[in-house]
């Protein structure tokens, strides 16, 4: 507030000391013109009156009040005083706008997305959602945590293809009948199963196949992590592989048996078969979509996240998340362009097995450190 009233004083100082014969009085519209960058309408018009009274002290102490330069210059002053105040209230309008689609849009989030909670059973949880759409905090990418019978708790991880708002519904789909299936379906396959037919059966009603006409699916893993045995299952429908983070490895867990993403191939094909792998105490499990692995850098390079994963120091879910967002911003130079989600689960109590299924394994060396826009 001090510039604006600054601005003021120092150009009418400036102005009595030119002489009659320099009009620096105009400038005086400056101060409005600057309130109106960081105050709202009101003040602005406050402002503006003061900067007109200005204009008529000058024009006083001159002498020539009534004269037609400064008649001229008052009028001049007070309509673009009045202009900036008017513009100032329409920015004021899509302010409050703005502010309210983003209230809607976080409403959106966590009635479409139910972040889950830190803790669900013996699990610890940590997300991380950033949207392509400019504004907004919703997109095609989803995630959700659900606990089940048995006792156990299913994860899944999914992109629609395309990205943005367009998105949204063929998302909706997806996590409506996930969370539906997980309470109800006795097993993995069985719910990816009722997840399928409810792609089938409700994507082309929600889909936005005017701006978009093209095939539309969406690519999921599914996990079931029982409470009492390390033994985990996957279910992969042509998604990026999570990572297993176990001791000093990180793993990718590579499926064995391909399948189409949903909403892809026939209906009534065989019933999916899992991919069993060792979940135990202390490892973490890293979801994601292929936001965050597709990533370039400024010179075309992708986002290499097992071998950045593998050159982190040990910590827990929320940390490892820090640190991959901020290691993904360092490497785009920017927020990602595409929709990006991450989910890291890691395993608190459960007996260790010693056996491991058939994986990539990455070495994880905790004395690297990061290099902004490179490699570890």
């Amino acid at each position: 507030m001090a510039i604006p009233l600054v601005l003021i004083v120092l150009i009418v100082l400036a102005d009595l000391r030119t002489g009659p014969n320099v009009h620096l009085g105009p400038l005086l519209v400056i101060a409005p013109a600057v309130t109106a960058s960081f105050a709202k309408a009101r003040l602005t018009a406050l402002i503006g009156v003061l900067a007109v009274a200005a204009q008529v002290f000058i024009a006083v102490l001159e002498g020539s009040l009534t004269s037609t330069n400064h008649v001229a210059q008052i009028i001049a002053l007070t309509l673009l005083s009045a202009v900036v105040v008017f513009l100032c209230h329409v920015q004021d309008r899509r302010g409050r706008a703005l502010n309210r689609a983003r209230s809607v849009a976080e409403v959106a989030q966590r009635v479409l997305l139910r972040p889950p909670p830190h803790r669900i059973g013996a699990l610890r949880v940590a997300w991380l959602y950033m949207a392509a759409e400019d504004e907004t905090q919703i997109g095609g990418d989803l995630f959700a945590v659900a606990r089940a019978d048995g006792p156990c708790t299913r994860v899944l991880i999914g992109d629609v293809r395309g990205k943005g708002l367009a998105s949204i519904g063929e998302a909706s789909v997806v996590l409506g009948a996930f969370r539906e299936g997980a309470h109800r379906c006795a097993t993995l396959p069985e719910l990816v199963t009722a997840v399928e037919e409810s792609v089938y059966r409700d994507l082309e009603e929600v889909a936005d196949t005017e701006h978009d006409p093209g095939e539309h699916f969406i690519t999921a893993v599914l996990i079931d992590i029982p409470d009492h045995a390390p033994q985990a299952e996957m279910i992969n429908r042509g998604h990026p592989p999570p990572l297993l983070v176990h001791g000093e490895q990180v793993t990718i867990l590579h499926t064995r048996r391909s399948a189409p993403p949903l909403g892809v191939g026939e209906l009534h094909a065989a019933s999916p078969r899992t991919d069993p792998f060792i979940f135990e105490t202390g490892d973490i499990l890293l979801l994601y979509t292929d936001g965050v692995t597709e990533a370039r850098s400024p010179s075309g390079v992708f986002y290499p996240l097992a071998e950045r994963v593998a050159s982190f120091p040990a910590c827990g879910p929320d940390a490892l998340l820090y640190r991959i967002h901020r290691d993904l911003v360092t490497h785009v130079g920017a927020a990602p362009a595409d929709d990006a989600a991450l989910l890291v689960i890691e395993r608190t109590t459960f007996p260790h097995l010693l056996h491991w299924p058939h994986v990539t394994t990455h070495p994880r060396n905790d004395h690297h450190r990061l290099r902004p826009g490179g490699g570890a």
